[in-house]
């Protein structure tokens, strides 16, 4: 078996001319990369940085990399069209790296620049770039939970594995038990995979109960983004109980208070809200129009929503008020991010920042 330091010397030997390259650029420069857990990168946030994060959308996937490229010839290409927030290169073990990296740009312009531009680019001959818009996942869901779980409890559970946890969302399972699924948002991959690691090294039990801990799958993103923020047409055919009534009903009593909050943070005002009913379907469905006014916003928002009401005498103009807010949660957390205004639900309480 070799000893570390001839693993060391072996490292030495291989790609040595980029590797001497690449420090020269270092020195000469002034950057700073930092390798760790099997990446080497620069920024997140760079110098100079000020503010939050850059919005989802912001980062592109770099693939068919040369195995002996290094930063010194990738960042200058890559800052061609646009700033650079954080530039990822996958290390192996050798200081080769791995074939591929992640650049993440300031603004989506950036990022739909790289793609425009650079997809193809022939970084050497017979050699072009493969640059796509960044699929990161940073999204968990934890299925199983007890029906009666407050999301205190639930953040209390998650204490131990809160490093980026951004946000916690409860919500009814999909399946057919009487369980609660939470989601969680992560402020990047890495952190969503601790979690995840962590949560399955612990037998996947979290509050005393067997869970199932996955990634949140893109259909069932959709299916709760139907159900949450708004039926299609497909959804006005009767129903055959109450129970798949009650199923397919929208919840929302926290949107228009974190909608409220997230105007109250981004200084925009208090959103004023219009209503009117157009029309009834089946089961309960109403068809409202709606226009909502936010002072700090260059325009109102208007269009059309259903809604449905339960048999109990609920106002139909509240739970469209309520049903247009998540909706607007969507639109506004843009900049954001955010899972709650992509799924429309109430949010739990952010942990860290």
């Amino acid at each position: 078996m070799q000893s570390k330091r001839e693993c060391e010397l072996w490292c030495e030997t291989v790609n040595p001319e980029n590797k001497a390259a690449l420090e020269a650029w270092v020195r000469e420069t002034g950057i700073r990369l930092v390798q760790v857990n099997g990446q080497r990168k620069y920024g997140g946030p760079p110098p100079g940085w000020v503010g939050s994060p850059p919005p989802a959308g912001s980062e592109v996937f770099i693939g068919r990399l040369p195995q002996d490229v290094y930063e010194h010839q990738l960042i200058p290409l890559f800052e061609r069209v646009g700033r650079l927030y954080e530039f990822r290169l996958m290390m192996t073990f050798s200081g080769l790296n791995r074939g591929f990296a992640y650049a993440r740009y300031s603004s989506r312009r950036g990022a739909q620049a790289a793609i425009a531009l650079l997809h193809n680019h022939p970084l050497r001959p017979f050699c072009p770039l493969l640059v796509c818009r960044s699929t990161e996942k940073c999204e968990l869901t934890v299925d199983g939970l007890p029906p009666g779980l407050s999301r205190t409890a639930l953040l209390l559970a998650l204490q131990p594995l809160d490093s980026g946890l951004q946000e916690a969302l409860l919500l009814p399972s999909p399946g057919l038990a009487p369980t609660q699924m939470a989601l969680l948002k992560f402020s990047s991959h890495r952190a969503a995979a601790m979690a995840k690691k962590a949560l399955v090294e612990g037998q996947s039990r979290l509050c005393g109960e067997q869970v199932a801990v996955e990634w949140l799958k893109p259909e069932l993103k959709h299916q709760l983004r139907l159900r949450l923020i708004g039926p299609s047409l497909r959804y006005l055919h009767p129903v055959g109980s109450q129970l798949a009534l009650a199923r397919d009903r929208l919840e929302f009593q926290g949107a228009r208070a974190a909608l409220q909050l997230l105007c109250h943070r981004m200084k925009l005002g208090s959103p004023v809200f219009l209503t009117k009913c157009l029309a009834t379907g089946p089961v309960g469905w109403h068809h409202f129009w709606y226009q909502v006014v936010i002072p700090g916003h260059p325009v109102p928002f208007s269009g059309l929503i259903w809604v449905v009401l339960a048999p109990d005498g609920q106002n139909g103009h509240e739970v469209a008020k309520d049903a247009v807010s998540a909706r607007l949660l969507e639109t506004l957390s843009e900049s954001g991010a955010s899972l709650l205004g992509s799924l429309g639900a109430e949010a739990g309480t952010v942990v860290k920042q």
